[in-house]
């Protein structure tokens, strides 16, 4: 599920051209909304402030952008701007700076009437703020290109998007159900350091905190998410392996909504009991949880989880997964995991089914299960470096068309392969230190993980490098 990020359009104008020409300000209108409606139509939401020519103008602008709670500032120079009314508001804002470099006109040769030149003169004033910007050491980024090319408006959508990504990242409160999956290290950070580096705060409970809210959930609730399910899957299950996977989901449901929960990750050990209210690991729920826009994340992994959610909500289609399996003889990867997938990535209508359970004496949960659509994706993992450092590894892949195999149907499953070879992916994978937990991103949003690597504070190795 898409989030729909916000940011603040800030117009930048020169003060002197108000007095010398007020007439020519009216010319600019038109352009402003073309800008409102290249963002618009790519889902973004707008907070437009007036046109900006002084530092009181600026200020001011910066505080309405504070108060809207946008994402991201996006700066475009209608006009030459002196840096100087502008910079001490940009760089001591709290949120970060996209320069869209554009201007009216798409021809601008040697046949031209020297008058554009007034509409078409705003880049020596981006290359002013831009470089004061840097020597103040506030981060900015800049897309530039014609207004109405749509090129410029996917790409910095996929900053805006990237943006709001990062926030959300920084901004991630998680839930984690049961200890963390003993021994497993890669993904262990102490909670301390997330909260400190990344900006991530965990609870942790226990399936005991979840029983509470499972037995509130009522016969009639059960009857209806079953029956919704119906509508949304391919139900192969029994009606008893259903109803009892769907009442411990909802509520777990529960939980995360009152916690107010971005993300959440649970150990399936820690679901120990055939009896009491928590009698089945809640696989099924923690896939319609990525339907919605949350984060998950498998055995504990609360650093994946927030990152599955933060991709999530910036870019729709974005499942946990794990690489399981190398085709060496296809150069692919073979991804899976016990019970969880998105089916908002689903190539097919999943299926769920009964899953074997033979880890703890909990009932057999009911899963989802199905492969993800074929195309171009982007394979994202979070991975801890030394001295409490995170990195992001990214890579783009392309998902292959799913199995004929029926003795696979029923499995969470997927095939990519990358765009080196399989060995050197796997080779430089492992050398940046990526973590057996990751997430998957469907379509070509490689720019835009980039643009949330960068707004998020965090070096990004691209494979192939």
């Amino acid at each position: 599920m898409v989030g729909k990020p916000r940011i603040g359009l800030l117009p930048l104008y020169l003060k002197l051209y108000d007095e010398a020409v007020p007439e020519t300000r009216a010319a600019f209108t038109p352009f402003i909304a073309r800008i409102v409606k290249g963002f618009e139509g790519q889902g973004v939401e707008v907070v437009a402030a007036n046109v900006c020519r002084v530092e009181a103008e600026f200020r001011q602008a910066v505080a309405a952008f504070g108060e809207a709670d946008v994402d991201l500032i996006v700066s475009v120079h209608l006009a030459y701007s002196p840096s100087l009314e502008s910079v001490d508001a940009l760089a001591e804002c709290g949120r970060p700076i996209l320069m869209l470099d554009t201007t009216m006109d798409l021809d601008f040769g040697q046949s031209v009437d020297p008058k554009r030149i007034m509409f078409n003169h705003g880049i020596h004033g981006v290359q002013d703020l831009a470089s004061m910007l840097r020597r103040r050491g506030k981060a900015y980024r800049i897309v530039a290109g014609h207004v109405d090319d749509p090129r410029l408006f996917d790409r910095a959508t996929s900053e805006v998007r990237g943006a709001s990504g990062a926030r959300a990242l920084r901004s991630t409160r998680a839930l984690r159900i049961g200890n963390s999956f003993s021994g497993m290290g890669d993904f262990a950070v102490e909670e301390t350091v997330l909260r400190d580096v990344l900006g991530i705060r965990v609870d942790q409970v226990s399936t005991d905190a979840l029983a509470g809210h499972v037995a509130k959930v009522t016969d009639a609730e059960v009857t209806e998410e079953c029956r919704a399910d119906r509508e949304r899957f391919d139900v192969d299950v029994s009606d008893t392996v259903h109803a009892r996977s769907v009442r411990v989901g909802l509520g777990l449901r529960r939980l995360l909504d009152e916690g107010g929960y971005d993300a959440f990750s649970m150990n399936f050990l820690a679901f120990d009991s055939a009896d009491g209210p928590v009698n089945a690991v809640p696989f099924l729920e923690a896939s319609k949880a990525m339907a919605r826009g949350l984060g998950y994340a498998g055995e504990g992994d609360v650093l994946t989880a927030s990152l599955v959610g933060a991709l999530n909500r910036a870019f729709g289609r974005t499942t946990f997964t794990e690489i399981f399996c190398p085709d060496w003889k296809g150069g692919a990867i073979f991804l899976s995991h016990m019970g969880e997938v998105n089916p908002e990535v689903a190539a097919a209508r999943p299926c769920v089914r009964e899953k074997d359970f033979p880890y703890t004496p909990a009932h057999n949960p009911a899963v989802l299960a199905c492969a993800p659509t074929p195309g171009p994706a982007v394979f994202v993992n979070l991975a801890p470096g030394p001295g409490n450092t995170f990195g992001l590894i990214a890579s783009r892949v392309d998902v292959l068309e799913d199995t004929d195999n029926p003795t696979m149907r029923n499995v969470v499953r997927a095939w990519i392969r990358p765009t080196c070879p399989l060995d050197r992916f796997l080779e430089a994978y492992s050398m940046h230190g990526g973590t057996h937990h990751s997430a998957l991103v469907m379509g070509d949003g490689l720019e835009g993980v980039r643009a949330f690597a960068a707004y998020a504070g965090l070096d990004c190795t691209e494979i192939p490098e």
